[in-house]
């Protein structure tokens, strides 16, 4: 039997530390670690874990959220697991998914944490509408139209000056989308 972790954070100014010593402190033989996120499902360092997992092996991991952000891919996972006969255990929770009560913990925390995201997501989407009400701006920052006018009076004259698109956005700073975008609006 073999034991492997798995350890992840989701940006690359956090830290993966603490789950690469509780993973060691477990007795895990490899540890795979990646920093990526949890809602992305084609982790490199995941997938190479799991294809190195053999039946009678067991997955080792610090947190629950650290596997996956859905109860959906929570339970995809840990059901290919267990249909190759492999363990999975999730440290932080003192959750072994080998055992009936494993099982129940898991599914009852994995829909916690799905809950939570959800709450997050709403609360996100509740600010954006009532900022947009507000009549404030989100996103990035419009180009300047004095900028913007300049880059399409070149466009306009493109075949006596000799510049392309690329050139114009080079020169000006509006990105070639603002460009096509405001010509289309001119009907050009």
């Amino acid at each position: 039997m073999t034991v492997i972790g798995y350890a992840r954070v989701s940006s690359v100014g956090q830290d993966l530390e603490l789950q690469i010593e509780k993973l060691q402190e477990y007795g895990c033989e490899r540890i795979y670690q990646e920093k990526e996120s949890g809602a992305k499902s084609d982790r490199k360092e995941l997938a190479k874990a799991l294809d190195y997992l053999r039946e009678g092996d067991k997955l080792v991991i610090y947190k629950l959220d650290r596997l996956a952000r859905s109860t959906f891919d929570l339970h995809k996972i840990a059901r290919e697991l267990e249909a190759r006969g492999i363990g999975l255990v999730f440290i932080k929770e003192q959750i072994d998914f080998t055992t009936p009560a494993g099982k129940l913990m898991f599914t009852m925390l994995g829909a916690i944490a799905e809950f939570e995201r959800d709450l997050i997501n709403d609360r996100t989407a509740e600010g954006r509408a009532r900022a947009k009400a507000q009549g404030k701006h989100l996103g990035r920052k419009g180009k300047d139209e004095k900028d913007v006018r300049k880059a399409i009076k070149l466009y306009q004259d493109r075949e006596n000056n000799g510049l392309s698109v690329n050139d114009i956005a080079k020169m000006t700073s509006v990105p070639r989308s603002t460009i096509y975008a405001k010509v289309k609006e001119l009907g050009e």
